[in-house]
């Protein structure tokens, strides 16, 4: 998600989560080859498992930028084909690459023989009125035929014309039924279901009564980060560690925001990402007044010491209140 999951937010989530894929804002090709690569591709070690999200058409040009996600150290290149905005558009790649399946599997060929990582696409169930179940399913077959073994599927189509990028989010209708019987059809694929997915509790039970193999959360997780805290317990069954508290991931913070603090990186970088942490939480506006006001250069660690004792003493004033009411 464009200027969403940076590394800096990254590692915030990776703190609330082993086990989740975390995907990068989608870099274009051009930025890779032209642009500063270390801007657009160093990340954070911590960050794994972590995919490089490539915006692109050009076999050539995705084939070296492939090649630098995966020298930066990627697990995965996705590929996307399911961005509807007019800048992506113009550019010829995301969701418009939906009209052209040769197009993108010569694209996933050439990255495939330019690197040993494995390289997945994100697509949509069409767009305009290049819709049917036949043109999705002939995009699926193509671009299988040249090597991607991984498909996420946003289920809704996308209209590239009169419709914002945000519009696209809400206003087409969702078609689960639709990703689902893909599974069918390419019984030797790996389906991940993404689109208007907002509490765990929805992805475990498509998890678990539907023919699919994964789920993507992209702004539901960033607007309620918390949903991350009990991925690894729920979707992984992994019991080895419980579920942190936020003051254990406000602690991390703290080290966090201290360390961009001495090196001089403005701590607002991090921060911006972290507003969310405690919503629905006594004291969450107070927390988001805090982080949200300006910070002076080399304040970030105590603007967030601040922003956590305002929530502690919202939280107490909650508990008194409520210890009163029982009396």
């Amino acid at each position: 998600m464009m200027d969403w999951t940076t590394p800096e937010c990254r590692v915030f989530h990776r703190l609330l989560s082993r086990h989740a894929r975390l995907y990068t804002e989608m870099v274009t090709t051009g930025a890779i080859i032209h642009g500063d690569r270390d801007r657009h591709l160093k990340f954070d070690p911590v960050e794994h498992p972590v995919a490089l999200q490539l915006g692109g058409s050009d076999p050539a040009a995705l084939a070296i930028a492939a090649r630098a996600g995966e020298d930066y150290g990627y697990d995965e290149i996705n590929l996307n084909c399911g961005c509807p905005s007019d800048r992506v558009q113009n550019g010829q790649f995301g969701a418009c690459l939906m009209a052209e399946p040769q197009r993108v599997a010569e694209g996933v060929a050439a990255m495939l023989a330019a690197v040993r990582i494995p390289v997945t696409v994100k697509c949509r169930l069409g767009i305009d009125d290049l819709d049917s179940d036949e043109h999705l399913h002939r995009f699926i077959r193509t671009v299988a035929a040249a090597g991607c073994e991984v498909f996420i599927v946003h289920a809704r189509k996308a209209w590239l014309q009169g419709l914002s990028p945000k519009q696209n989010r809400e206003v087409p209708p969702l078609q689960y039924e639709r990703v689902f019987a893909l599974r069918e059809a390419f019984p030797g694929l790996t389906l991940v279901l993404n689109g208007g997915i907002t509490q765990l509790e929805d992805a475990h039970r498509l998890l678990n009564q539907h023919p699919i193999d994964g789920v993507m959360l992209g702004r539901s997780a960033y607007q309620e980060p918390w949903l991350l805290a009990a991925v690894d317990n729920l979707l992984f069954a992994d019991q080895t560690q419980p579920r942190p508290l936020r003051s254990e991931v406000v602690d991390q913070l703290l080290v966090r925001v201290g360390e961009m603090d001495k090196a001089g990186t403005p701590a607002r970088h991090l921060i911006r990402h972290i507003l969310g942490l405690y919503n629905g939480q006594p004291g969450a506006k107070q927390w988001r007044r805090r982080l949200s006001q300006p910070i002076p250069p080399g304040l970030g660690q105590a603007a967030v010491a601040d922003a956590l004792a305002l929530v502690t003493h919202a939280q107490q004033l909650h508990d008194e209140r409520n210890d009163s009411l029982s009396a």
